[in-house]
């Protein structure tokens, strides 16, 4: 100890300081110097790290850790897990195709959640599920069969689809087990919505739905894909911004006999021959079904005279608030219209007009005439203020015409068609096929000599054309306008949807999203700003279509009545349809003769063959958001094995839901909301019905490419998630293992949307990179063995205690990421520790003492206690977002044959590894390392210095100063070179004059209104020839301390 250390810091100043400078014994060189070898006669005698852990990952060496990071370490928590239960239900993808990167960072989320639980002692269910229905693989197997739908029955396209799909399955989950995603695979711990157990138990929930009198069938305007032959819901559609349609204005005569037509538009067009009702449409295609032209009882209407190039005049009827919008339409009117008056809208509310096509028909004065009604839905935003309208081809139009009894209120009572079209009776027309092309029907309206030109037509490409080539010959055309738009689409297809009129099945969402409303308000949403957009959706929804027209699904069951023509679905005939598909298997609905399904009330001692021509089995199939939204279903066996709520005391979610679900963004309008609906629709106890199947709902953002671009084929920016693992053909692109992907996930806002690319992969490598260093020199360090020989935490000097606080701090700051899915914050907090609080400081200042004090120096003792505890703690934290990493270092230190690094719970550090104090003290000593370091760097610029053991640093502070600064110098004596990397310190008196050294550089700082004066200057002493300190006497072989250690 320095004789100052034992006096006050005024005594020591005033004596201590002005003996001749003290050299401290302790040397420490920077890591360049042991980058190097000492002479073998002396190598021999140094502790060098020495371990099994290789230096760079290799990604061939996963597969070696995954099976005990994966099944069998899900398998293990599932038997031996003593925690609380944590649940966390899988949304399915679609099983069609390889993993893309969005599939990569889905179940890596997921996983790293998983993982952190299980490292907390919980025991976690989780079930991987796949989507295995729908319309894609349809198509997929009849692309791949060269046939179309019709050619094969429909149990043969059922089991080629199934085929498909379970090859799809097992490809996709070879490629999410290369993910490192922890979780049994095997059947039974797996899900896929085409398995028998799964079919049935949605069933079960589409009966108590019906049950509820939420299920109803009606004819009625729905989207409708052609691409896809079917219809669609709302959330199976997608935006197109850019659409393009060729919008037209046409016009409509009026037939000024009719007699509805009011006194005063009588009077305003007395005399007037050839008045039209001008009107503009985005979807010309629907004119064919015209019922009727809208307006708005509210506006006013201005009548003008329009003349043509040919001096022809005619009348023309539109929204005087469209005026000066319709005078902008370029050529719409060739010379300027004269108004000749104006009419309320109610005065044109009763009036009739003739059918815009009437004239191509071989008996126009066969075809009635057609009303104008009142409508608010009509405004002055657009068009011309009077709406032509369809009810086939648009929801308003129906609504207003049923409202108005033009057409049907009741539900049309309609077998179940291959392709929907209008039934016979029904008073809506209609004149397209599920194939969205024009019917024969269509003669009907333009005539037989022109229907050929539209029969099988497409109706948004050839049809549509012809039909503006009918208008301009029926002299009914002003304008053609190209008009950019929004317009949905088919999610699945991305080609364009029309409305269009069919009988499908419907679930009444009015009389329950309220509940669902309200079952949200429980529900912690991650980010919270995602909640807006499920309750919106939810708000904007009053019903949902549930059938399609495919057979690759599951049925719905339902029977039609061919007599009266009406379909049956009810609690008594599903409840007999279950118990013979529980008998049998759902797929027997397709097989089976229908007499199997007719329940005794109504077979009216009919016989099987007579039951056959009265009855027919529905083919509607159920949209597969019903199918994967009933995923919560399964939870029932889980907690009725588990007890029930006994579980988690009176909590209801613990007797059905799940503690999370994480999908992208897009699932806010698909699988959350077809969750909620499905749980609630057919919750048959008040204490469920208000109850989400899910506490917290984590949403992600898309994946782009580098430059922010949407992954497409076409632009070939796509990053494939196995490539990014196993590399590119030829390997032009570099193999990373599935460590560097999952960090990448980690280092990501996964609440926004992200990018990755080949410069963002090496980031994270290098990220991974430096961590797996930090980790590999601690292993050589240990030896690749716990350290045994430990000292209490009272005998750890200012360093190390600052380390182990440091080390809590990171272990607090993550255990808070993990708990929030803030994962950047956890590695952000890892990286910092492992290069700067690691790397940058306690390595370097403590490998001298690692390499060549004696090995069971009290000082290498408290390293290696620091070390051990710093190794198992930080692969504890980052084991969850690289368990490959971390289980290589958990093998290495505890042997290939140890369990799993997760067997055993991460626990929080003890209170008493927080030490503020060491930080205080530490930030005062980095502040003058740092002025040591630029003093040195400039040493280095100007040649006299190489390597920083050739240096000595002489810190002068006035006799006058008293502080703590002081005393912490004197406390910390053996810290102090080893800290600035030189081979000696002195601490002077300004006072005292000493000899000038060969060269020095000096500058001053201030700590706590302490002054002290740092130069640098030659080391006093030779270089040791074992551990490159100039700390050897001349003369001497050897240093002192390395003296000891060999003759020890």
């Amino acid at each position: 100890m320095p004789p100052w250390s034992l006096l006050s810091a005024s005594s020591r100043l005033s004596s201590a300081l002005r003996c001749s400078c003290r050299w401290l014994s302790t040397s420490s060189p920077r890591s360049t110097a042991h980058d190097q070898q000492p002479p073998q006669r002396w190598a021999d005698t140094l502790h060098l790290p020495k371990t099994s852990f290789p230096l760079y990952n290799e990604p061939s060496a996963d597969p070696k850790v995954r099976e005990k990071t994966t099944e069998a370490l899900y398998r293990w928590q599932w038997e031996n897990a003593k925690g609380p239960l944590f649940v966390f239900l899988d949304g399915p993808p679609y099983a069609n195709g390889d993993l893309h990167m969005g599939h990569a960072l889905n179940k890596i989320l997921k996983d790293i959640i998983n993982r952190y639980r299980v490292s907390q002692g919980h025991r976690v269910y989780y079930h991987p599920g796949w989507d295995c229905h729908g319309l894609p693989i349809e198509n997929k197997v009849l692309k791949q069969l060269g046939v179309e739908v019709n050619e094969l029955t429909p149990s043969q396209v059922r089991a080629e689809a199934e085929k498909y799909a379970h090859k799809e399955v097992a490809s996709q989950m070879a490629q999410f087990r290369e993910l490192g995603v922890m979780a049994d695979w095997s059947p039974e711990t797996t899900y896929r919505t085409l398995d028998p157990d799964y079919e049935l138990r949605q069933l079960e929930i589409f009966k108590a739905m019906v049950e509820k009198g939420l299920i109803y069938r009606q004819h009625r305007p729905v989207h409708y894909s052609p691409s896809s032959r079917s219809a669609l819901a709302e959330a199976e559609l997608v935006y197109n911004e850019a659409h393009v349609s060729h919008s037209v204005y046409v016009t409509f005569q009026l037939d000024p006999s009719s007699s509805g037509t009011s006194e005063s538009l009588r009077s305003l067009l007395a005399g007037k021959d050839n008045v039209g009702m001008l009107v503009w449409t985005t979807t010309p295609w629907t004119l064919t079904a015209n019922m009727a032209i809208a307006v708005n009882p509210e506006m006013r209407y201005r009548v003008v005279s329009v003349k043509d190039e040919s001096d022809r005049e005619s009348i023309l009827v539109y929204a005087v608030d469209r005026d000066e919008a319709l005078r902008q339409v370029p050529g719409l009117f060739p010379f300027s219209p004269v108004v000749l008056g104006e009419i309320e809208g109610s005065d044109l509310v009763g009036a009739s007009y003739r059918p815009i096509f009437a004239p191509l028909h071989e008996s126009p004065s066969a075809l009635s005439s057609l009303p104008i009604i009142a409508s608010s839905h009509v405004t002055s935003d657009s068009g011309t203020g009077l709406v032509h309208c369809a009810p086939a081809h648009g929801a308003e139009d129906f609504a207003v015409m049923q409202a108005l009894g033009l057409i049907s209120s009741s539900p049309t009572k309609t077998l179940a068609d291959a392709t929907p079209t209008l039934s016979k009776g029904s008073e809506i027309v209609c004149h397209v096929n599920g194939l969205g092309q024009f019917t024969e029907d269509v003669a009907d309206v333009v005539g037989k000599d022109s229907a050929p030109e539209l029969v099988a037509k497409d109706i948004l490409s050839e049809g549509g054309r012809a039909i503006v080539g009918l208008l301009t010959k029926v002299g009914a055309l002003k304008k053609v306008q190209r008009f950019k738009h929004r317009y949905p689409y088919d999610w699945k297809t991305d080609k364009p949807v029309i409305t269009l009129a069919t009988s499908q099945w419907f679930a009444n969402l009015d009389n329950i999203k309220d509940d669902a409303i309200a079952a949200l308000q429980d529900v912690k949403f991650v980010p919270a700003i995602s909640r807006n957009r499920l309750e919106s959706f939810v708000r904007s929804r009053s019903e949902w279509c549930i059938s399609r027209q495919r057979v690759w699904g599951v049925p719905i069951p339902a029977l039609y009545h061919v007599p009266s023509n009406t379909a049956v679905l009810d609690s008594d005939s599903l409840e007999h349809i279950l118990s013979v598909l529980r008998e049998h298997g759902p797929r027997y609905w397709w097989e089976g003769p229908v007499s199997a399904f007719v329940p005794p009330s109504r077979r009216n001692g009919l016989s099987d063959a007579e039951l056959s021509e009265v009855w027919q089995k529905g083919t509607d199939t159920m949209d597969v958001w019903f199918d994967s939204g009933t995923a919560w279903s399964q939870l029932d066996d889980l907690y009725a094995s588990l007890g029930g709520a006994s579980q988690d005391g009176k909590d209801v979610r613990r007797t059905f839901g799940s503690d999370v679900c994480l999908e992208g963004t897009d699932q806010h309008r698909g699988w959350f909301q077809s969750l909620l609906l499905t749980a609630l629709g057919s919750a048959t106890t008040d204490e469920r019905r208000r109850v989400a199947p899910y506490s917290t709902l984590i949403t992600h953002g898309m994946v782009l490419d580098e430059s922010g671009k949407k992954m497409s084929k076409s632009l070939g920016n796509i990053v494939s998630p196995m490539t990014v693992i196993h590399g590119g053909k030829g390997k032009k692109e570099k193999a990373y293992g599935a460590d560097v992907l999952r960090l990448w996930v980690a280092t990501v806002e996964f609440g926004k949307d992200m990018t990755i690319g080949s410069t963002v992969l090496q980031q994270c490598a290098e990220t991974m990179r430096k961590i797996r260093n930090s980790s590999r020199f601690i292993l050589g360090s240990l030896g690749d063995k716990p350290f045994e020989n430990k000292v209490a935490r009272e005998e750890l000097g200012l360093a190390d205690r600052y380390v182990l606080h440091r080390l809590h701090r990171l272990d607090k700051v993550a255990r808070a990421g993990y708990e929030g899915y803030n994962y950047p914050q956890v590695i952000n907090e890892l990286s910092y520790f492992a290069n700067i609080t690691l790397s940058s400081f306690y390595f370097d200042i403590n490998k001298d003492c690692l390499y060549a004090d004696r090995v069971d120096g009290i000082e290498r003792r408290r390293i290696l206690t620091v070390l051990d505890q710093v190794l198992t703690t930080m692969t504890r934290v980052l084991a969850p977002v690289l368990p490959h990493l971390a289980e290589e270092i958990h093998a290495t230190l505890h042997g290939p044959e140890s369990s799993s690094v997760f067997t055993t719970p991460w626990t929080p550090l003890p209170d008493d590894f927080v030490d503020p104090q060491a930080e205080e003290d530490m930030d005062k000593l980095f502040r003058i390392r740092s002025k040591v370091n630029s003093l040195l760097e400039t040493a280095r610029k100007d040649g006299v210095v190489k390597s920083s053991l050739s240096a000595d640093v002489a810190m002068n502070i006035s006799s006058a100063s008293t502080s703590d600064v002081i005393d912490l110098l004197g406390r910390e004596e053996d810290t102090l070179k080893s800290l600035f990397g030189v081979s000696g310190v002195s601490l002077c008196d300004r006072s005292v004059n000493e000899t000038a050294p060969a060269w020095q550089y000096k500058d001053t700082l201030e700590i706590d209104g302490t002054e002290i004066e740092v130069a640098v200057r030659p080391a006093a002493l030779e270089k040791c020839p074992r551990c490159w300190t100039y700390t050897r006497p001349a003369g001497d072989e050897l240093c002192k301390r390395c003296t000891d250690v060999v003759h020890a």
